[in-house]
């Protein structure tokens, strides 16, 4: 579905990312904590998330939209250890001499910090690189995680990604029937999200 959504999209947007964390910067920052860790797999999520759809994008020579990627912190956990990485956020996090230098950071995360639907985990993207195996929420799943959260960020995200074809709104449709969220007012904000888009 994502490549025929792509074959049609016009995701060009090569605009200047100043808040943004680039591919490059994203495996580098997650080197230096398989430096620190000894860890060599990583999950991410959040709005980053979406670097892990790059590969597939390139192949149809589509750029990853600004939009998407307009973030500087990193949310990622280790795979097989998720609070190993919070032993990084004074080397690697917020503030940290690693921010300052490169203006992107670490924001350790557990798997259970986003409302995401079920089989999320059979769905994540699979990235290996510099010596390390990284998976990415698939971009719907992040989706309907930002719909529940509904910040002004989270809907130009999910916005951007419809434009461009990296999320559908008929897989939307979907996911939210197969998510579990916190209470009915929740599940009702999130429909009505939805239907707005």
């Amino acid at each position: 579905v994502l490549v025929c959504a792509l074959l049609g999209a016009q995701a060009t947007n090569s605009a200047a990312r100043a808040h943004s964390m680039t591919e490059d910067q994203l495996y580098a920052l997650l080197a230096e904590a398989r430096q620190r860790t000894g860890h060599r797999e990583f999950v991410v999520i959040g709005s980053l998330s979406i670097w892990g759809s790059a590969p597939q994008a390139r192949a149809f020579a589509l750029d990853i939209p600004s939009d998407m990627s307009m973030s500087n912190d990193l949310d990622a956990y280790a795979a097989l250890d998720f609070g190993r990485l919070h032993d990084l956020a004074a080397d690697l996090g917020a503030g940290s001499a690693y921010h300052q230098a490169h203006d992107v950071y670490l924001d350790p995360v557990t798997p259970h910090v986003a409302t995401l639907p079920q089989g999320w985990q059979q769905r994540l993207l699979r990235v290996e690189r510099d010596e390390m195996t990284v998976y990415f929420l698939e971009p719907n799943d992040a989706a309907i995680s930002k719909l529940t959260r509904g910040e002004v960020h989270d809907l130009r995200w999910v916005r951007a990604g419809l434009r461009t074809g990296f999320v559908s709104k008929a897989t939307l449709a979907q996911r939210y029937a197969q998510t579990l969220f916190i209470d009915d007012t929740e599940a009702a904000d999130t429909k009505a999200r939805i239907s707005a888009l």
